[in-house]
């Protein structure tokens, strides 16, 4: 993708960085946190090594940045699909089918992001570049919440982080089942999802 033309030679910068994530996410998904460096991703992928640390500091850095730039295009998807749901079995049906193709299609793209975050509670380097994207996360998860709310004539009875965190934590226990080779991994989040949201958002 070319650089946009009429832009600062910051805006450049960024948008450099941006690009070189969106095709350096595929080698980081597969070598995770631990077992990469710089110079490893250099020889897995398009780019030399000092193309890469010209852009990014370290391979912290650039993780970071292709975690973020991964949740900012795969939540695009799901805000355009909650617009287009107009009554809830529609609803119903679009999340869960979306659930279980990122839980089957992307699994490294999120096997990464909770690397990363783990290993946040060890580094400080990376421990605000996580709450940043946990804030992203927690007010998609709000959207879809009030969404649901909105087609069912309910008010949620949570917070947007309580909101967050319960379904981070049936998404997390999701995905390491699919990882186990579970069958019924995706299925169960479907489930789960659904149970969550009935009662955030109860019937009166």
């Amino acid at each position: 993708m070319p650089l946009r033309s009429g832009t600062s030679r910051e805006e450049r910068f960024e948008e450099r960085r941006t690009q070189l994530a969106q095709a350096a996410l595929a080698t980081l998904s597969e070598l995770g946190f631990a077992r990469t460096s710089l110079r490893e991703i250099a020889q897995h992928s398009d780019f030399t090594h000092g193309v890469l640390h010209y852009y990014f500091t370290d391979k912290v850095d650039l993780i970071s940045e292709c975690v973020r730039v991964y949740h900012q295009l795969v939540l695009a998807r799901f805000d355009e699909g909650l617009e287009t749901y107009q009554d809830l079995d529609t609803m119903v049906a679009g999340v869960a089918e979306t659930l279980q193709r990122t839980i089957t299609e992307e699994t490294a793209q999120h096997r990464l992001w909770y690397d990363l975050r783990s290993h946040s509670m060890f580094n400080e380097e990376i421990r605000e570049d996580v709450r940043e994207i946990e804030r992203t996360l927690e007010g998609f998860a709000w959207r879809v919440v009030l969404r649901y709310a909105e087609l069912t004539g309910t008010e949620p009875v949570l917070d947007s982080l309580s909101n967050y965190r319960m379904f981070d934590g049936i998404f997390y226990a999701a995905l390491l089942d699919h990882m186990a080779g579970d069958p019924e991994a995706t299925d169960r989040l479907v489930t789960q999802a659904g149970w969550l949201m009935d009662r955030i958002c109860p019937q009166r």
